[in-house]
Formats: C-alpha cells, sequence, structure tokens
C-alpha cells in the first residue's frame, strides 16, 4: 500500500483548465489527494510542505484543491476523504458567514 510518503516536487504550471481535464485524475490531483491524507506526517507547517512538494504558494494550492474536491473523479478516488475536506469547507463557510452577520455559535 502506497503511503504518500514518496511525493515529489510539482513543478507543472499549469492553468485550471489544463490542471483539472474532465475525463480523469492527472498525477498532480492523486499528489494533493495523498498529501490531504498524510499532511500531519510532514515535520513543519502544512503551508511549508506544500512549497517544498509542490512549489506553488498555499493560496494557490488551496485555489486548486477546493476545485478538485468538486469533481466526480476525486470522489470516486477517495470518497472518505473528498466527503471529510468538503464537510470541512462547508463549516468554515458557515462560521465566516456567521461572524459576518455577528451571530455567535
Amino acid at each position: 500500500m502506497d503511503d504518500g510518503s514518496a511525493l515529489e516536487p510539482v513543478t507543472e504550471d499549469l492553468e485550471d483548465d489544463g490542471a483539472f481535464p474532465a475525463d480523469l485524475l492527472s498525477e498532480r490531483d492523486r499528489q494533493i489527494l495523498a498529501f490531504e491524507r498524510q499532511w500531519w506526517k510532514y515535520a513543519g507547517a502544512k503551508e511549508q510542505a506544500i512549497r517544498e512538494l509542490f512549489d506553488m504558494s498555499a493560496t494557490r494550492y488551496y485555489q486548486l484543491l477546493n476545485i478538485l474536491i468538486d469533481r466526480p473523479e476525486a470522489l470516486e478516488c477517495d470518497p472518505m476523504l473528498v466527503k471529510r475536506l468538503r464537510r470541512v469547507r462547508t463549516q468554515r463557510q458557515r462560521q465566516r458567514a456567521a461572524r459576518r452577520l455577528g451571530i455567535r455559535p
């Protein structure tokens, strides 16, 4: 079983359309999912690991991750992870909306 520990830096600078072909997951997509499954195993901050492994800013990484977890191919590849990431994203969106409206949880 591949534990994702052998991730290599991804240096491709692709646009969103090229980064996410409609029919299947790219190697980078699979690496992102593998990283999200096990990012806590990396020493140091998550943002630093993102920069080292994917050669991109944390902001760009999270933009791509959000696009990725909305894709049905990602859900097929790792349903538990994708559902958890979607759930966490929804919770954070609700918390931000509540803060903007002055509602306390």
